[in-house]
């Protein structure tokens, strides 16, 4: 009789649909198109997946992080993936009829080899807490405030929701988010995935050592075409009032985290709503300074939006004093007045920016996808003209943790 024909595995590439909040940075991050999505789902093609691990990094819930072995001729197909509200149960294999495919030893060298380029967090960073709560087992948190932060005459209704969770863990950090379970179910019938927020507030509480946070929600009424469209995740919160309970996942976040050590800067860039992790790490560099503790770092914020009206915590910004921080606020559209973007009031203060990055810098950047190009240009540019290698150093800060971008 002949021998049993082997069984050829493969590792396949998942995405967990529980966890994932569809921002689409896997798929912007994949070298060679091996994932793609429809209106519910992020898949991965077993078939052109190479294992690089070039999405794993980026992904900012971790449900890229996901490796099954399954048969190679009987590897989950797209419409499978695309069907799943959860990823199937592990599969177990007898070691006897079972080989490995015949690239997978390239695979692993290829990912050891990426993984010493994966993204950092500052060195003197606190340690984060992860996944605290899922979609299983999310907890409720209660709303203690819902403010409007853009003027009563601005286009846009941004919001400051503080959400209390009274006796339960869920301790953040500056620069992490959490997930939001809309209630409800979309047009197919199936409940409304997460939706992710970064956290507006310092790690002691929104109020000083409450168990609290807060988030800064614009609402969405249209869609990147301009066209009528209704935020779930946005409208929802927006909508919140005191006492309302709301179902939260995470905390989601373990690079994107600001220093501790003394005498280290902050850069920052925002536009919008991007302006919230900024707004936490400054709130806790300001109580630092409060309570006699002060850094000693400088700060230095660039923010954008249309107007002063249109600009969250304005009225707050302006109560901060220039010994404390730096801020250029760009306005993009007022009325006699050119367009300014956060890249022109950079080049703007060239040389105190390069000056500050050839120093012990941490550079954090968020906001619309749309202003990366515009601000590497300008962050090039003031760097030639102070002498500094800007592709030599951005590697470097990169390396460091010390360059951190979240755009969305």
């Amino acid at each position: 009789m002949g021998a049993t024909p082997a069984i050829v595995l493969i590792k396949q590439h998942l995405i967990d649909p529980e966890v994932c909040i569809r921002c689409n940075t896997c798929e912007d991050t994949c070298p060679i198109d091996a994932i793609t999505h429809d209106d519910r789902n992020y898949v991965v093609n077993a078939d052109i997946c190479n294992g690089c691990n070039a999405c794993v990094p980026p992904c900012p819930t971790g449900s890229i992080d996901h490796w099954h072995m399954v048969p190679k001729s009987a590897a989950y197909s797209l419409d499978e993936q695309f069907g799943w509200d959860e990823l199937p149960a592990l599969q177990s294999f007898s070691a006897e009829p079972a080989i490995a495919a015949a690239d997978e030893t390239q695979t692993v060298q290829h990912n050891a080899a990426l993984s010493n380029t994966s993204l950092h967090a500052p060195w003197s960073a606190a340690h984060p807490y992860l996944n605290l709560a899922g979609l299983k087992n999310p907890v409720t948190a209660t709303v203690a405030g819902n403010f409007r932060l853009t003027d009563a005459s601005a286009e846009s209704d941004i919001r400051h929701i503080v959400l209390g969770f009274g006796q339960q863990f869920f301790p953040v950090l500056e620069g992490q988010s959490i997930g939001i379970i809309p209630p409800g179910t979309d047009a197919a019938g199936k409940p409304h995935y997460l939706r992710m927020y970064s956290v507006a507030s310092a790690r002691d509480g929104e109020r000083e050592s409450y168990n609290n946070l807060s988030l800064t929600v614009k609402r969405v009424v249209s869609d990147h075409e301009g066209k009528p469209a209704k935020g779930v995740g946005s409208n929802y919160l927006c909508d919140l009032q005191k006492g309302d309970q709301v179902q939260v996942t995470g905390p989601f976040g373990s690079t994107y985290l600001m220093p501790n050590h003394p005498g280290s800067n902050l850069l920052m860039i925002c536009t919008g709503t991007g302006a919230a992790p900024m707004r936490a790490m400054t709130e806790y560099r300001r109580r630092l300074a409060a309570h006699g503790k002060a850094n000693d770092g400088k700060l230095m914020l660039f923010f954008g939006a249309r107007n002063a009206q249109e600009l969250p915590y304005f009225g707050p910004l302006l109560k901060l004093p220039a010994s404390f921080i730096e801020t250029h606020l760009a306005f993009s559209r007022v009325d006699d007045a050119p367009r300014a973007y956060v890249q022109d009031k950079l080049r703007e203060a060239g040389p105190a920016v390069a000056a500050l990055l050839a120093g012990d810098t941490y550079v954090y950047i968020c906001g619309l996808k749309g202003m990366e190009a515009g601000v590497m240009e300008a962050l090039r540019d003031l760097s030639a003209a102070a002498g500094l290698d800007w592709p030599a150093l951005h590697a470097r800060l990169v390396e460091e943790g010390r360059f951190h971008v979240e755009t969305y």
